[in-house]
């Protein structure tokens, strides 16, 4: 047994180590942010055990079901759903929880509320789980000014307000991006731990890159100025090289591996999505406020993503992010 390295192993940075540093920035924070965020790693923790057993546990397939958004629901969908609502409404932090599973949001219970509003996708890319392809879990959080007397209109807020974003990846490996506002930090899940250990600190997208991601069967509904830009990253006018298509499907692996080597992720709105296929508040608004955070962008095609103002919880909206 090598008494040297379990010693180093001690002292690695732990996502929650992280969290408590950051609290400890703020001397007037009570450490409610701190235990909202402990809850959903554990959520996360749990999905991925889940979704490494999924096969073997028959939670691949369909669950009969359909939910808001027309899409057949999967079995893993449903459980990583009511995961996510128990440990956030556990925490005692939450007083309204906007998921894409379900189509109203849900108003903690009085007794259990606190000051945060959780937007969330519980597994996005979900048609890539019988194919063993990345797939995640996005959230955003808000804060509410009265708890008490909460409603829909305090939860539709712009991206900009937002205080904290995040993503968990289920992939080869479980990693977790976050930003509470002050820089992007990816970690590591060891499964011998059970710990997120930091290993991607301060994430910077480069400012530029060579890879554009974007569904191209939807070309022939494009608009002009969409196709015309696709057009320009595979036949350069410029003398400069063709960029590189990759495309996974799934929202959390694309736009993973762009902030990691930078480049463009674009869903933009066509003649069959003519208001766009992403939705802002659990999808377009975190991945945003994290490529922003990491020294990116990300606009809508008319303005930018993070100022939009929703009317509805389950609204949609193009979206271009990625290298500034």
């Amino acid at each position: 047994m090598d008494h040297a390295a379990d010693t180093f192993r001690t002292d690695l940075m732990t996502i929650t180590r992280h969290v408590l540093n950051e609290q400890s920035r703020h001397p007037e924070s009570r450490g409610d942010l701190t235990i909202l965020l402990s809850h959903i790693v554990l959520g996360c923790k749990f999905v991925a055990s889940a979704v490494n057993k999924a096969g073997l546990a028959k939670l691949t397939g369909l669950a009969g079901e359909t939910n808001v958004q027309g899409e057949e629901q999967k079995k893993l969908d449903v459980l990583s759903n009511e995961v996510f609502v128990n440990a956030l409404v556990s925490s005692g932090r939450t007083c309204v929880l906007v998921s894409e599973e379900d189509e109203k949001a849900t108003f903690v219970d009085p007794k259990l509320r606190g000051k945060y509003c959780v937007c969330f996708d519980p597994l996005d890319g979900s048609s890539n789980i019988d194919c063993g392809v990345s797939i995640g879990t996005i959230f955003g959080i808000y804060m509410i000014k009265n708890q008490d007397t909460v409603t829909l209109e305090e939860v539709l807020q712009p991206g900009k307000d937002m205080i904290a974003a995040g993503y968990c990846m289920y992939g080869s490996s479980c990693t977790l991006v976050l930003s509470t506002g002050n820089g992007v930090n990816g970690f590591t899940l060891d499964p011998s731990l059970g710990e997120f250990i930091m290993t991607h600190p301060d994430i910077k997208i480069p400012p530029k890159g060579k890879i554009y991601s974007v569904n191209e069967g939807n070309a022939k509904n494009w608009d002009t100025p969409t196709a015309k830009y696709v057009e320009k990253c595979k036949y350069p006018t410029d003398g400069s090289s063709p960029k590189s298509l990759r495309y996974i499907g799934s929202m959390v692996a694309d736009v993973h591996r762009t902030l990691l080597y930078g480049g463009i992720f674009l869903y933009p709105a066509d003649k069959k999505s003519p208001s766009g296929k992403l939705r802002v508040m659990y999808e377009v608004f975190p991945m945003s406020f994290l490529m922003e955070e990491a020294g990116g962008q990300s606009f809508t095609g008319k303005g930018r993503s993070l100022d939009l103002i929703p009317t509805d919880i389950h609204e949609r909206s193009p979206i271009f992010l990625g290298s500034s």
